[in-house]
């Protein structure tokens, strides 16, 4: 029986990096001043990425768009219209591919491939990475650290599940139930089916907030308030 338990435990560290490498990404920023980062996966989009950022405006926000750099090609417009307009463009790998069982080749040619189309658009590389599907392990952590990325997920609590489209009001309520300073926000301005429900979202839960009192800065803005910020790779 103790033989069995000891295969189990060492099972189960084996199968979940998740809990053992909280130290090398950011999931959220600790301070006392009320902001958070609103962020986007997966885009651009030609449909529901230009009203994102006509809400964004009207409320004064920023946001950080996590781009896919296919997407960014066929749509760089958008990624012009994101940098003029004050957001953040972060690098979510050139295909969104899932990274599960992929040789480091792969994940390295996914992110420097998605780093440079986003370079070539605007003229800055990206320092933040998000990775597809929200799967990392060590190899992925260590090859994004070494061309110089700061890993960013998502806090506890604030990820929208909008992809699921579950629901307007369900997204308002999962956002503004759980608000505290220095989160950050996932949503998803692209993805399979409509985006109608975010940008509806969006438009409720920023004016809640901003009454609140809450800003929204980029993601990088709020890493400035981070106790290890000298020590990130920004």
């Amino acid at each position: 029986m103790n033989a069995f338990f000891l295969f189990l435990s060492l099972f189960v560290m084996a199968t979940t990096p998740v809990q053992r490498m909280n130290d090398d990404i950011v999931w959220n920023v600790p301070t006392d001043e009320k902001m958070v980062a609103i962020t986007f996966d997966d885009g651009p989009d030609m449909l529901y990425t230009p009203d994102i950022l006509t809400i964004l405006k009207q409320y004064d926000a920023k946001a950080t768009f996590f781009v896919v750099g296919f997407r960014a090609e066929k749509y760089p417009d958008i990624i012009k219209r994101q940098m003029n307009e004050g957001h953040e463009i972060a690098n979510h790998t050139y295909k969104h591919l899932d990274f599960r069982g992929k040789s480091k080749q792969t994940i390295e040619e996914e992110i420097k491939k998605s780093e440079d189309v986003i370079y070539q658009i605007t003229g800055k590389r990206p320092t933040l990475f998000r990775p597809p599907l929200g799967y990392y392990n060590k190899r992925i952590i260590d090859i994004a650290k070494q061309r110089g990325y700061t890993v960013v997920m998502w806090s506890k609590h604030q990820d929208t599940y909008d992809w699921k489209n579950p629901g307007t009001s369900r997204i308002v309520r999962r956002v503004i139930s759980h608000i505290q300073p220095g989160q950050i926000i996932l949503f998803h301005d692209h993805g399979s089916g409509s985006r109608k429900q975010t940008v509806q979202a969006l438009k409720e839960i920023l004016p809640i907030l901003k009454e609140k009192g809450y800003t929204f800065v980029t993601v990088s803005e709020l890493l400035k308030h981070h106790p290890n910020y000298r020590d990130l790779n920004l």
